[in-house]
């Protein structure tokens, strides 16, 4: 199970990231698969 911390974190570097300049098409792209992930950890913790 992950910590709030680490999802605190988490959510922290990607709006870092969304808020960069340099958020080109492959930049995008690569949030969106670390916002799955993210989102993947908040719903498998709160089904067990």
């Amino acid at each position: 199970m992950r910590s709030e911390d680490e999802i605190r974190e988490q959510y922290e570097f990607l709006a870092e990231q969304l808020d960069s300049e340099e958020m080109n098409h492959e930049g995008v792209r690569e949030m969106f698969t670390y916002y799955r992930r993210a989102l993947g950890w908040v719903l498998e913790e709160e089904h067990m």
